[in-house]
Formats: C-alpha cells, sequence, structure tokens
C-alpha cells in the first residue's frame, strides 16, 4: 500500500515539475512574440508569402513562426495545429513550390544533431505585422 502511495506522489511531482516547466516555455514564447512584434500593427492575413522578402524564420513556439522582413512587413504564420518538435532553434525544412511559401505548404522540423526529420506539419495563414507610421 505505502509502495502503491509512493508511485502516486512521484507521479504527481514529475506532473507538478512538467506543467510548471510548459508554463515557463509558455511565458518565454509570448515574450519573445511581443518583443518581436514590438509596436507593429496587423494587416489581413495572406495565404501566401515571398521567399525572397524574409531573412528567414523565428520559431517561437509549436504553433507560431515569424518570418523576418527584409523590408517593412514582418509575417506571422499561426499554424493550424501544433507542430510537434518545432521550437526555437529547431531548422524547418520546407517544401517550396516556386517563389512562394503558402497556407497548407508542408514542412519538417530537424532537432540540433539529428538527422531525421520529424513528421510533416502545414503552414496557416500568414498575417503581415508592420511598423505603424
Amino acid at each position: 500500500m505505502r509502495a502503491s502511495m509512493l508511485i502516486a506522489a512521484i507521479g504527481l511531482a514529475g506532473c507538478t515539475a512538467s506543467s510548471e516547466m510548459m508554463a515557463s516555455q509558455q511565458a518565454e514564447a509570448q515574450k519573445d512574440l511581443a518583443s518581436a512584434l514590438g509596436d507593429r500593427v496587423a494587416g489581413a492575413p495572406r495565404d501566401c508569402i515571398s521567399v525572397t522578402d524574409s531573412d528567414g524564420p523565428q520559431i517561437i513556439d509549436d504553433h507560431t513562426i515569424l518570418y523576418k522582413p527584409l523590408g517593412r512587413t514582418l509575417w506571422r504564420n499561426d499554424l493550424g495545429s501544433s507542430c510537434p518538435g518545432l521550437r526555437p532553434y529547431t531548422t524547418l525544412i520546407v517544401e517550396v513550390h516556386g517563389s512562394q511559401i503558402c497556407r497548407n505548404d508542408r514542412f519538417r522540423v530537424l532537432d540540433p544533431g539529428s538527422s531525421i526529420p520529424s513528421a510533416y506539419c502545414m503552414f496557416g495563414k500568414f498575417t503581415p505585422y508592420e511598423k505603424a507610421r
């Protein structure tokens, strides 16, 4: 009886630590997103962005990617569903067809030091954020 109570207590402690870690990661992601967006204003979402108009992705969390601008517009992509393994410092392997990345285009995630990419994930709509004039 005592052993099962001890195992249950250890399990609950693990859940608490895990939920605290997830809350910390979510808070960090929100801070990074707020910092990147700054005082920019959101525009109407679009289906595609040009590959050449961006300096590459900044991964915020498992469902938010920012494409940093070469010009004035920063692009935010909110995935339709979370992408397992997508987190800061992972590499995106994007299937580009033509000169644009579009909603529903597929990509995979590669962890640092790994050679096996994740399952496929899909982009959502791209929301432009521009600096207030």
